[in-house]
């Protein structure tokens, strides 16, 4: 797993930045897709891939434990889409 701050440390040695610095890159990276996400824009990354939001209608399920029926309200969804462009390289 890689954090932000690991991120961070990467980009300051790459590119001749104090560590602080780089981390406040990334958590602004970070808040301009979060932002907007939460507006509902779509934030794509070429390259990289895509965060959308998408609408989840409302539904009906189960209790698991009582069987018994139950609304499920509608909610939103953060969903990332992956780009699998020139510049992605998969291992594993």
């Amino acid at each position: 797993m890689t954090t932000a701050n690991e991120i961070a440390e990467k980009i300051a040695a790459e590119n001749d930045l104090t560590k602080a610095q780089a981390k406040t890159i990334v958590d602004s990276v970070f808040k301009a897709i979060a932002d907007a996400a939460v507006s509902g824009a779509e934030t794509s990354l070429p390259g990289f891939g895509k965060f959308k939001v998408k609408d989840s209608p409302a539904r009906e399920g189960r209790n698991p434990s009582t069987g018994a029926t139950i609304a499920i309200a509608a909610s939103k969804k953060l969903t990332f889409t992956p780009s699998y462009g020139r510049n992605w390289v998969m291992t594993g």
